[in-house]
């Protein structure tokens, strides 16, 4: 048996700017933590033979070609897995869909489990690749990187997106203080809207890849931002990152009409008037979790409690991707 496990994420500054469309002509920059909610895999040899996938779903199938679920069928055929007699089984902590980069922790779950199998060792960097890989390139979706990787190295990191699809991967750098600060300030909170990504995600995709000036120059502001947050907390500058939080939610609000609605748009300024100093919606928008940094933990809570919204209390992340039986 082997079980494996990779973090879900927050991005904390320049998400958006991982899709190929935009990094290919201008690189891209995503400041992105890991936290301590996982998407799990079991694999398990089955007497039968037979391939049993477990999802949302059960598929019972005698080859990898009859697999229905479009990642786990290209992560076998990706690994070269004889799979006659397996049994997968995928369960997570937070539903898919909720804007956590499910995706992508799934793929490198399920690719490390795979490798452990097969008794192979890859390197995290390889690792990653091959989720992207899976993702981008084989099944064609509109996502960008930062999931498998964030989902991969794990702690608060940065990845620069080269031109050539390198990825330049850099641990943050923060006092132990206001890592513990950072920690304790942000706060989840779940609006009860699922969403796929997709289309918000090909809307965008599709304007960059059309040179859209309106989008790229949206982009461009996204990126700054995002290296100006990386700036505000290495130099222990929460308040200025919260404001910054703040604007870059302002301001991507303004690249699709299906990133809020009145009920996000609410609860966000119902956040506001109760101690929040910044926030914004995790994710590619249209529903998931809102994230907050305040200091003042408490007003918040009760007033975003008292609206009907569920918190999901979070610690950071700094194993990244894990097998945690092996037998």
């Amino acid at each position: 048996m082997i079980v494996t496990r990779s973090p879900l994420r927050i991005s904390l500054g320049g998400g958006g700017t991982d899709l190929p469309s935009y990094y290919r002509e201008h690189t891209g920059f995503v400041m992105a933590a890991a936290i301590d909610k996982y998407v799990y895999i079991t694999l398990h040899e089955t007497f039968e033979q037979e391939l049993i996938v477990k999802y949302s779903k059960t598929e019972l199938v005698r080859s990898i070609d009859e697999v229905q679920h479009p990642i786990v069928r290209e992560a076998l055929r990706l690994v070269n897995l004889e799979a006659p007699h397996l049994e997968i089984v995928s369960m997570s902590d937070i539903p898919a869909g909720t804007g956590l980069g499910s995706s992508g922790s799934f793929t490198v779950a399920l690719l490390r489990a795979l490798h452990a199998w097969n008794k192979s060792i890859v390197r995290l960097q390889e690792l990653a690749e091959q989720a992207c890989h899976i993702e981008i390139d084989l099944l064609g979706e509109p996502v960008g990187k930062q999931d498998q990787y964030i989902a991969t190295f794990g702690g608060i990191t940065c990845f620069d997106f080269q031109p050539d699809g390198g990825v330049r991967v850099s641990p943050l750098k923060l006092d132990p203080e206001t890592l513990l600060n950072l920690e304790d300030n942000l706060l989840l909170f779940f609006t009860g809207f699922t969403r796929s990504a997709s289309q918000i995600l090909q809307e965008q995709d599709a304007r960059t890849r059309q040179g859209d000036r309106g989008m790229v120059e949206h982009l461009h502001v996204v990126k700054q931002l995002g290296l100006e947050s990386k700036e505000a907390l290495e130099q222990g500058d929460l308040r200025r990152f919260a404001a910054l939080m703040h604007r870059h939610w302002e301001h991507k609000k303004e690249r699709s009409g299906a990133m809020t609605n009145s009920r996000i748009d609410a609860y966000y300024e119902l956040a506001r008037r109760h101690g929040a100093l910044g926030g914004k919606l995790i994710g590619a928008g249209g529903g998931g979790f809102l994230m907050f940094y305040t200091e003042d933990k408490t007003r918040l809570r009760r007033a975003l409690r008292e609206a009907g919204l569920r918190e999901v209390r979070l610690r950071f992340d700094f194993g990244g991707t894990a097998v945690l039986v092996q037998s």
